[in-house]
């Protein structure tokens, strides 16, 4: 993975011309007294380094001479028996293959020299306040050598702006890394629905996902397990997971775990008694329906938005057949009334964080689909109690969500595995 990630650099160099970029880590995350959050680091500097210790910095420096230096910890026996092993900089440099690596203590000492004579500061910009200031005063520190003739960087940039462009397309190492953990989510997904059954709770369903996850070396959800049955899946950000499951009621979980700093997202809804019948089973095959279509038109050459105007069309349709929504098609697109049952976009982009990096406009226009961009395709139904609405239809919501590579001749769904047809479920859920 080194050669990877110095390719990375080298393409990241290219875009920026002269200069110097700063990319620091995530910061370690107090939770109360002296425990931390679990550590993860921040995603950018991972697809730049592989390296995963916090209190670390990585520093490009281009031009004639362009250099990949890393800052991080000391290595130091007497923290590692408490915390775990420390590389230091000696054996990051070689692990990982910097051109140089210091301790993280000499970093403003060091980037004063660093940044003389470059055109550009790259870092990331306005995402971090601390950060804002510590660069300005570096760079004001390197104005004072202006009569050595040292000229400080004109220029701040965003270097993220440069970075998301590079991670929105992935490489075949990193699709291979998504399959892997789509494969997991979509296991965890088929070991809830054999285990699900009313009189349990939420976060029963919750624990099974994430036993699922970690056995199989995802130890963390890519996000908050949203596990809702009833009038909760409603919610479209639910994650309570405290109620108690009903046996007339839909479940809707949307879950899925980070594998090697890369996410998946699956979202499956099905009947806790294993049986779609009446309004439920109507509702949730339009939603399928609408997935099928938005799938079909996630095609190289696309518009971003052509997947959710598939789908958006095939749920209004449903919605004028089901007497939610009145007159054509095209003029429920027009009044928006659509919205009160399907109020979210089809999808986002999916990478290393499950809402990925990337523009979805470029000059003010969709953007076109291409090889190596993952997307996540997941139209949804939520329809809440309202007299203008059938008892029928009161507390349904519906999402289904599967995760999808854009390949040369069309797409992968990395999820397939997950069954989502009303027959693969029941049959699934009859053998538990």
């Amino acid at each position: 993975m080194t050669d990877i990630h110095a390719k990375r650099r080298t393409r990241l160099f290219e875009k920026m011309g002269r200069g110097i970029a700063i990319i620091p880590n995530a910061p370690e995350q107090r939770r109360n007294g002296d425990s931390d959050y679990p550590y993860r680091f921040d995603s950018s500097f991972y697809y730049l380094t592989g390296f995963a210790e916090p209190d670390s910095v990585l520093v490009l420096v281009s031009g004639d001479a362009r250099q990949s230096i890393l800052f991080c910890r000391e290595k130091n026996i007497e923290r590692e028996i408490w915390d775990g092993y420390r590389f230091g900089p000696d054996a990051a440099r070689e692990e990982f293959g910097f051109d140089a690596a210091h301790p993280i203590a000499e970093l403003d000492e060091k980037l004063t020299e660093l940044m003389g004579n470059q055109a550009t500061l790259y870092y990331p910009l306005g995402a971090d306040a601390h950060w804002d200031q510590r660069m300005l005063k570096l760079r004001e520190a390197v104005r004072t050598k202006v009569r050595s003739g040292i000229k400080a960087p004109d220029e701040l940039r965003d270097v993220r702006t440069l970075i998301n462009e590079m991670r929105l397309f992935k490489d075949s190492s990193e699709i291979a890394i998504m399959r892997k953990a789509a494969a997991i989510s979509t296991a965890a997904h088929r070991r809830a629905m054999q285990f699900v059954r009313a009189g349990i709770f939420e976060y029963e369903v919750e624990a099974e996902l994430l036993h699922e996850f970690c056995r199989n070396g995802a130890r963390n959800p890519a996000y908050t397990s949203i596990v809702a049955a009833g009038e909760n899946a409603c919610v479209l950000h639910y994650v309570a997971n405290d109620a108690r499951l009903k046996q007339s009621d839909l479940l809707l979980i949307d879950a899925g775990c980070e594998f090697s700093g890369y996410a998946s997202d699956i979202t499956r809804t099905y009947p806790v008694s294993g049986k779609f019948t009446g309004a439920k089973k109507h509702v949730y095959e339009i939603v399928l329906a609408a997935q099928t279509a938005a799938i079909d038109a996630a095609r190289p050459g696309n518009s971003w938005e052509a997947p959710h105007n598939a789908a958006l069309r095939v749920l209004i349709q449903g919605f004028i057949d089901l007497k939610l929504c009145r007159g054509t098609v095209d003029g429920v697109l027009e009044d928006e009334s659509y919205r009160k049952y399907y109020m979210h976009r089809t999808g986002h982009w999916l990478g290393m964080d499950v809402h990925d990096v990337g523009d979805y406009k470029i000059d003010n226009a969709w953007r076109s689909l291409q090889p190596g961009m993952v997307l996540t395709v997941e139209p949804g139904c939520y329809i809440r109690p309202s007299d203008d609405v059938p008892r029928a239809l009161w507390n349904i919501g519906i999402r289904i969500e599967d995760d999808v590579v854009i390949t040369d001749k069309g797409h992968e769904v990395l999820t397939e595995a997950a069954p989502k047809t009303v027959s693969a479920i029941e049959e699934l859920m009859k053998k538990s």
